[in-house]
C-alpha cells in the first residue's frame, strides 16, 4: 500500500488547479512507512484522491506531482514519459531522422515543463547531458537512460548531477560518462553558425538552448553596429551578431575558460578579424565605459540568475537595474540593448518595471523591439509561472 500524504483543510491548494508542488507547510499529515524519494498518494482533507507523486520530506518542495491518475508508477511509466517528449520536440521541429543528423541541440526533457519533476536532457549534435536534480527522479536513473538510448540512440551521454541544488534534496553531487566517453567539447549547429559546447566543464548542462531563436531574431538588426556580448559565456550572442553582418563584437566574461571556447569558435567561424575578448566583472566594466565614453551599436545583457529564492528578487532586482542602467548609457542613441532574466523568481511585470526605471535615471527611452521568453523546447505550462523563467527583451535606446 502507497503511504498517504493528507493536504491540510481551509488551505487553498494549487495543486488542485494543477500545479505540480507541494510544499512541506500544505501537509497535514503522513500515512504509512516510507523513505525519501518514494511514491506517494496525495489525498484532500475529506479523504478523496487528488494526485500521485515523489516524497522528499529534506526538500521544502516536499511532494511533485507525477500523475493526476490513480496508476501504476513503474518503469512503462517513465519510459511513456520519456517518449512523449521525445516525440514533442520532434513535432516542434519537424525532426524526421535522429537527432544529431543537422549538427544542431535540443532540450529533450524540461523537468516539470515535460511532466517529469526534476529531469533535464539536452542534445548538443547527437550527445546528450543528462541531469536528474530531485531525488524522487534520480531513483529512476537507470530506466530514464535506458528510454533515451531508446528513443533517441544518442552519440554518447554525459551525466552532469554536479548542480548544487541537488544537495538541497539530500543527493551527493556527481558527474561522468554514461557508457563509452567521447570529446566532451562538441561542435554545434545554431542557426547557421558554429558554437562549441563543453558538455564537461560548461554551465549548467553546457550550453543555454533557451535563447536559441533569441540570438536568431537579434541578428537581423545588427549588420554594421560594434557590440556587447556582456556575460557572453561561450559566445552565443555575440557569434549570431557576426553572422548578421555585426561590424565587431567584444566578448567579455568574468570566465577564461568560457572566453577560450567564444575565442575557438570565432575562429571556426572565420570571425576572428571582428572579435576581442576581456576577461572582466561585467559591472565595473561598464562604470568604466561610462566613465571613459565609450559607446556601442548593441549590447547584450545575459547574467546568470541573480535571484536563487523569492527572498532574492529585491537585491536582484537592483542587480538588474545597475547593470541595465549602465548598458543604456553606453548604447549609441538609436542603438540596441537586448537585456534578459533567467531568474525564476523575478516575475516578467518586475522585470519590466525595473527597466522602466532604469531607463528614466539613465534619461533615455526604450523603444520596445520584442518581448521574449524560452524557446518552445522549454515548456510553458499554464499555471505554473515557475516554468516561464526566461525574459528576454530588445529595445532601440533613445536619448532625451
Amino acid at each position: 500500500m502507497r503511504p498517504i500524504v493528507n493536504l491540510l483543510p481551509k488551505v487553498k491548494h494549487r495543486v488542485y488547479s494543477g500545479h505540480p508542488w507541494i510544499f512541506s507547510s500544505e501537509i497535514g499529515s503522513l500515512e504509512g512507512t516510507f523513505s525519501p524519494g518514494d511514491i506517494v498518494e496525495v489525498r484532500d482533507p475529506r479523504g478523496r484522491f487528488v494526485c500521485l507523486g515523489y516524497l522528499n520530506p529534506e526538500s521544502t518542495i516536499t511532494v511533485r506531482v507525477l500523475s493526476r491518475e490513480d496508476r501504476d508508477i513503474d518503469e512503462e511509466f517513465f519510459r511513456e514519459r520519456v517518449r512523449q517528449a521525445v516525440e514533442y520536440r520532434r513535432f516542434l521541429f519537424g525532426l524526421k531522422g535522429p537527432f544529431g543528423d543537422d549538427g544542431s541541440g535540443y532540450r529533450l526533457v524540461y523537468s516539470e515543463g515535460d511532466f517529469l519533476p526534476g529531469l533535464v536532457v539536452d542534445i548538443f549534435a547527437g550527445y546528450v547531458s543528462f541531469q536528474t536534480l530531485t531525488l524522487g527522479i534520480d531513483r529512476w536513473k537507470e530506466t530514464l537512460i535506458d528510454a533515451i538510448n531508446e528513443y533517441v540512440s544518442p552519440k554518447g551521454i554525459y551525466e552532469r548531477n554536479d548542480a548544487p541544488v541537488r544537495r538541497l534534496e539530500g543527493m551527493n553531487l556527481r558527474a561522468g560518462y554514461l557508457g563509452e566517453p567521447f570529446d566532451p567539447v562538441i561542435e554545434m549547429d545554431e542557426n547557421g553558425v558554429t558554437v562549441l559546447v563543453d558538455i564537461q566543464r560548461g554551465q549548467k548542462t553546457g550550453y543555454f538552448l533557451d535563447q536559441s531563436e533569441n540570438r536568431l531574431l537579434a541578428r537581423k538588426y545588427l549588420s554594421g553596429r560594434s557590440v556587447l556580448d556582456a556575460f557572453s559565456y561561450s559566445g552565443g550572442f555575440g557569434l549570431s551578431a557576426l553572422a548578421g553582418g555585426a561590424s565587431s563584437v567584444l566578448f567579455m566574461d568574468a570566465s577564461e575558460a568560457a572566453l577560450d571556447l567564444a575565442r575557438a569558435a570565432a575562429g571556426r567561424n572565420d570571425f576572428s578579424g571582428k572579435v576581442a575578448f576581456e576577461a572582466a566583472n561585467v559591472f565595473d566594466a561598464l562604470r568604466e565605459y561610462e566613465r571613459s565614453g565609450r559607446k556601442f551599436g548593441a549590447v547584450f545583457l545575459d547574467p546568470p540568475a541573480f535571484a536563487r529564492s523569492r527572498k532574492m528578487v529585491e537585491s536582484a532586482l537592483a542587480g538588474y537595474k545597475e547593470i541595465n542602467l549602465r548598458a543604456m548609457k553606453v548604447v549609441e542613441d538609436g542603438g540596441i540593448l537586448c537585456t534578459s532574466s533567467c531568474s525564476q523568481h523575478v516575475a516578467p511585470q518586475e522585470f519590466d518595471d525595473m527597466l522602466d526605471e532604469a531607463a528614466k535615471d539613465a534619461k533615455v527611452y526604450l523603444r520596445v523591439i520584442e518581448r521574449r521568453g524560452q524557446r518552445a523546447d522549454h515548456p510553458v505550462l499554464g499555471g505554473v509561472p515557475e516554468t516561464e523563467y526566461l525574459k528576454f527583451r530588445m529595445f532601440q535606446v533613445l536619448k532625451e
